[in-house]
């Protein structure tokens, strides 16, 4: 059996190796390297313990050592978040490599203006916490939303790598927030841009498109997407505003669907589950799916009626 396999071995190995030659995706044709996600997750990690000290860390954090382990976490953290940046900036560069002072400089600029930033965005965590312990009353504690919400990690994820996004630092803010994908089913795009808090209620299933905009005290359920009425244009349409607008006190429910980069949905409107939106909602508007019809056959199968959607101002 050994034999056979054996056998077949070296023309595999061919075959793979012409398409490694064929390829301009595959790495090996440069000395450039790509950012590496192990550490990319570490980095996210750090930052968490650095964010919400005592409570993912083994080691007891009080005000006795609390500059001390903040200054070391800090620390370590820029040294692995500068050569990470660096191996992004130099990989999309034509002439410098990744150790080139001219890298270097800009990597250290961008590492500097990012940790600026963290107090701020603890402070919008902190909010973030406050918004899932107030709207949810399954809520122990903060502390329990700290800990165990899906939607807490990806928003904490989300306004880390927003930062870097706005930074124009590539491939790592959207590794950051596919990480958190996968861990919560919650797929935030980097670049969207998120007000002040923000919830998401379970969660799972929910997308926000990358250049949706989101206001203050916003709530979403689970299922939820906020995307683009047609990407067919592709590489066309980047940069271009593809995805909706939602207003300042806007609660949607689970499985609503908005479109599209001129939806603008205003200020104080209620927006019910199963709802699909291409066209703007004016402020203070409840909008509602009418409860589909069920009858009951023989057969025991069940039919639904099309649903209709009922706008009340």
């Amino acid at each position: 059996m050994n034999n056979q396999f054996y056998g077949i071995l070296p023309d595999i190995v061919d075959d793979i190796i012409a398409n490694y030659n064929e390829s301009d995706l595959l790495l090996g044709k440069t000395e450039k390297k790509l950012p590496v996600r192990s550490t990319i997750i570490d980095i996210l990690n750090d930052l968490r313990r650095l964010l919400f000290p005592d409570y993912f860390n083994a080691d007891r954090v009080d005000m006795n050592n609390a500059v001390y382990y903040t200054g070391q976490i800090l620390s370590n953290l820029h040294k692995k978040l500068l050569h990470q940046v660096a191996l992004a900036l130099a990989y999309n560069d034509q002439i410098h490599s990744a150790d080139s002072p001219e890298i270097l400089q800009k990597s250290e600029d961008i590492c500097c203006n990012f940790f600026k930033t963290i107090p701020l965005i603890q402070q919008k965590i902190f909010l973030d916490v406050q918004a899932g312990y107030d709207g949810d009353p399954a809520a122990k504690s903060k502390e329990q939303v700290v800990i165990s919400y899906p939607g807490l990690y990806a928003i904490f994820v989300y306004r880390i790598a927003h930062e870097l996004y706005k930074m124009h630092v590539p491939f790592i803010p959207r590794t950051m927030t596919e990480y958190a994908h996968s861990k919560t089913g919650i797929d935030i795009n980097a670049g969207a841009t998120i007000g002040q808090y923000f919830f998401m209620d379970h969660g799972t299933g929910i997308v926000i498109g990358e250049t949706t905009v989101i206001g203050d005290y916003v709530k979403l359920y689970q299922g939820v997407t906020l995307g683009a009425l047609s990407t067919r244009g592709g590489q066309r349409l980047a940069g271009v505003k593809r995805h909706p607008t939602i207003g300042d006190r806007v609660t949607i429910y689970s499985n609503a669907t908005i479109l599209g980069g001129e939806t603008v949905i205003g200020k104080d409107s209620v927006i019910g589950g199963g709802a699909f939106i291409t066209s703007s909602i004016p402020e203070k508007t409840r909008v509602s799916v009418t409860p589909p019809e069920l009858s009951i056959k023989n057969d025991v199968k069940a039919t639904l009626s099309a649903t209709n959607y009922i706008y009340e101002i």
